[in-house]
């Protein structure tokens, strides 16, 4: 295809098309589910935090093999079969709260659950998309994926919390139910055929997901993403697990005013999603990586200071910078890996990255919950907060602080396959 715009690829605008429903049904139960937990089954922190940690713990469980997996099979058929059955899942909690036996248990099973298929379908999806548009377009479809995943971000909380007001929090799962639907039926429309996966010589899982772990950790500049980005994830789910909690109990905020609140930030990510093919084109993508975060990520420090009264704006206005970095970051630290990979590791690529920074979140929603408990809600928050911006210095000392654009010459010698990447190649 012609380097012209995305916009006239139809089978990217399908993509597309079922990726933004389904991020906006995602982000309206991202909103419903935590609330159906706090305002109506009464958790504690503790239990917000397992509940938090329920929807991530599939990447720190199954994410290596999954790799392997998406590496095996097609791509596309893995994303549909995904997303019929979180359709299924999520069913199961409006169906449940009519017949009167919904409890946190169950909650927490379908997070979990539908967290399985979620690593399947993200895997594949980040796999997916450098087939289906050629690399030369990766940041252009990273840029517009990410946009209307932040748009996203923005309405959707918003519309959960009205949906959980006018009709209750179970009742607004079924928005999510019915946009993984969209999102199957766009993929089965898909005409373009997927090359058929490679039939690996090396059957053995273990050395297939060792492969892959080498691929990433054996690249400097890769490690350096992936420890901030797994330790950003990490203290983020800290202050995620319990910002509910801070909105509602302690700041007294309706289920429509913490819609809009958690909404907030999202709009920086749709703002730094439409900026970030200018600001790395402008600065370059080495620098864009790490510049990103160390200009912004020091805002996640007025968090914490969110009060009542217009106070409470501040919640939204550090989300809102913090966001706006992070998601430039993101589009050109994750074409970045699209582009030195070789076809055939990019479903084990992308499940080490995945396993290495979604690995965290868990672990983070657990830590959070459990500080809540210890030094109370708003202390949490000031962990989360600081251990935000600590993260930020593995990039700091890495490679990438000392170049403008990634060096590319490391393409070729990343995409002849080589049996296990060189340090020096590739990081430059």
């Amino acid at each position: 295809m012609a380097r012209e715009s995305l916009l006239h690829h139809r089978d990217f605008r399908l993509l597309w098309l079922g990726q933004s429903v389904s991020e906006l049904g995602t982000a309206v139960t991202g909103t419903a589910i935590p609330l159906l937990a706090a305002l109506v089954l009464a958790a504690t922190p503790f239990q917000m935090g397992l509940l938090s940690a329920a929807q991530s713990a599939a990447f720190l469980l199954i994410g290596l093999p999954a790799g392997v997996w998406v590496d095996r099979m097609s791509r596309r058929r893995l994303m549909l079969g995904a997303d019929l059955g979180r359709t299924v899942l999520l069913l199961t909690v409006p169906a449940a709260w009519w017949a009167g036996v919904l409890t946190l248990t169950q909650l927490i099973l379908v997070g979990l659950l539908v967290g399985v298929l979620t690593v399947f379908f993200d895997v594949a999806y980040q796999s997916y998309l450098p087939a289906l548009v050629s690399r030369a377009h990766l940041v252009e479809g990273n840029a517009k994926l990410t946009a209307t995943q932040e748009t996203a971000e923005i309405g959707g909380p918003a519309l959960g919390g009205g949906l959980t007001q006018w009709f209750g929090a179970a009742n607004a799962v079924l928005a999510d139910a019915a946009s993984y639907l969209v999102s199957a039926l766009c993929l089965w429309r898909i005409r373009a055929i997927e090359p058929v996966p490679e039939r690996l010589a090396e059957q053995n899982l273990r050395a297939q997901i060792a492969e892959g772990l080498r691929f990433v950790f054996g690249n400097r500049m890769l490690t350096a993403i992936v420890s901030t980005t797994g330790l950003s994830n990490f203290f983020t789910n800290v202050m995620s697990a319990v910002s509910v909690l801070l909105l509602t109990r302690q700041l007294g905020a309706s289920a429509g005013e913490v819609g809009l609140l958690m909404a907030g930030g999202s709009l920086g990510g749709v703002l730094g999603a439409l900026s970030s093919g200018w600001v790395i084109t402008r600065i370059g993508q080495a620098r864009t990586i790490w510049l990103s975060l160390v200009v912004t990520a020091p805002f996640a420090l007025i968090i914490p200071l969110a009060g009542h009264g217009l106070a409470l704006l501040l919640f939204a206005a550090g989300n809102i910078i913090v966001w706006y970095g992070g998601v430039i970051y993101n589009v050109a630290q994750v074409s970045f890996r699209q582009s030195i990979c070789p076809d055939r590791l990019l479903g084990r690529m992308n499940a080490s990255v995945r396993f290495a920074v979604w690995g965290t979140m868990p672990l983070g929603g657990l830590a959070g919950g459990g500080l809540g408990e210890l030094i109370g809600i708003r202390g949490t928050m000031w962990v989360g907060a600081i251990g935000t911006v600590a993260a930020t210095l593995c990039l700091v000392l890495s490679p990438l602080r000392r170049l403008r654009d990634l060096p590319t010459e490391a393409e070729p010698a990343a995409t002849s396959e080589p049996a296990e990447p060189t340090d020096g190649q590739v990081s430059g």
